[in-house]
């Protein structure tokens, strides 16, 4: 937690914060609830961190007095353009470099503290909660887009084969699904293996022109 905090904030003063809030949580932490004390803990103690920096509010003057300079110079250009105002804008009317801004800005988003796991209510008739850690893009999550392309293939492979005749689709199922080789499901099914490789082919070249076929009357 004090990555990111002023050289002044102290870690030991951090350490001070939340002890008093773990000896609450040993206190009244109960083990008949089966729950990890990590996990009833931990919250607690960012949480009285947290409130301890925001009363003793560590951030600069200078910063917290540039916050508003720039949220009066950002109030006065959407008034008189009617529109949010450029970065350049802001700078100008700041009378500053967009350097000297962009900076002004680095120094005020680092003075903001939020509980990640705090819960803000969503701007609709729905009543929903949604933590700020919920809100934080996963890098490596997989594209929502693309899951539901995936998701739409799927079903269309799946409605193409079942249109299969019954003993292609059964090729597919057991080569695809059970894994067996195609000497495997010729000994299934009492046929030779060259046979097998037929029906497959066959199977795969129906699916191949159906699925075609979609796209281009799609």
């Amino acid at each position: 937690m004090a990555s990111g905090l002023p050289a002044h904030v102290e870690e030991a003063d951090l350490i001070s914060y939340g002890l008093v809030d773990l000896t609450s949580a040993i206190q009244r932490f109960e083990l008949a609830r089966e729950i990890k004390f990590e996990t009833y803990a931990l919250p607690r103690i960012k949480g009285a961190i947290i409130d301890e920096l925001r009363s003793l509010d560590w951030v600069p003057r200078s910063v917290r007095a540039r916050e508003r300079e720039i949220e009066r110079a950002n109030v006065r250009l959407e008034g008189r353009l009617q529109r949010t105002p450029t970065d350049d804008e802001m700078a100008s009317e700041l009378e500053m470099t967009m350097d000297d801004f962009q900076e002004a800005l680095l120094q005020i988003s680092k003075s903001t503290i939020a509980a990640l796991d705090e819960l803000w209510s969503i701007s609709d008739t729905s009543g929903d909660q949604v933590s700020l850690l919920d809100t934080i893009q996963d890098p490596g999550a997989p594209d929502p887009a693309k899951l539901v392309d995936a998701s739409e293939l799927k079903d269309r492979v799946a409605d193409a084969i079942a249109r299969l005749p019954e003993r292609e689709k059964l090729v597919i199922a057991l080569y695809y699904y059970e894994n067996l080789t195609l000497r495997e499901i010729g000994e299934v099914l009492g046929v030779t293996e060259s046979r097998i490789s037929q029906l497959h082919t066959k199977a795969v070249m129906r699916l191949r022109s159906r699925l075609q076929s979609e796209e281009v009357q799609a």
